[in-house]
């Protein structure tokens, strides 16, 4: 196993994303915060390693990230499995965060899709739904955005199809948002 080559690609990857979409970012916490601060919510969402990374992003809003302070309202659309197995189910699994979204979104609330390839069918169409109810859409993606990459107002596609690679960007940006909207917020 060669660690410091793992280490590099990484480092290189994180650079080449920063380098080219830090402005982005800084767009989408920017808005982000004001949408928080008029009362809305983030909806955040994706499957297998992505669910993983909504689920611990949205823990960090609702408890804290590095400091203490009030609750952030977040929402994972992973989590609630009888929602989940219910629409997949009764319609089909591409439905399960399309139909939580027609639930719960609310106009002006931040909806944050992540897929590592962009080419999620449950993520494309929750964010279609997102974009039809007026929630502000942002997409954290895998080089190029894959079908994903017109849907979002905002996309934050890493320069890499390695999924590994993908995913540690994600979980960067992910601890930089939730560290920018503590800072701004509170």
């Amino acid at each position: 196993m060669n660690c410091l080559k793992i280490l590099t690609e990484m480092n290189q990857t994180a650079r080449d994303f920063f380098n080219k979409k830090a402005a982005i970012l800084d767009d989408v916490i920017e808005k982000t915060v004001e949408a928080l601060n008029m009362g809305k919510k983030i909806l955040v969402f994706g499957n297998g390693g992505s669910a993983a990374q909504a689920q611990h992003f949205a823990a960090e809003l609702v408890n804290k990230f590095l400091k203490n302070r009030p609750a952030v309202a977040a929402v994972s659309l992973t989590t609630d499995t009888s929602a989940l197995t219910s629409i997949a189910n009764d319609t089909d699994f591409s439905h399960v965060f399309s139909r939580q979204i027609q639930a719960l979104g609310n106009e002006q609330d931040v909806a944050l899709g992540l897929s590592t390839s962009g080419n999620s069918l449950s993520v494309i169409k929750a964010l279609k739904q997102a974009k039809k109810q007026g929630l502000m859409t942002v997409a954290l993606t895998g080089q190029g955005g894959g079908k994903l990459a017109e849907i979002p107002d905002f996309l934050l596609d890493v320069p890499s199809s390695s999924t590994p690679r993908v995913q540690e960007v994600h979980l960067m940006v992910l601890h930089i948002t939730a560290q920018e909207i503590e800072q701004r917020l509170f």
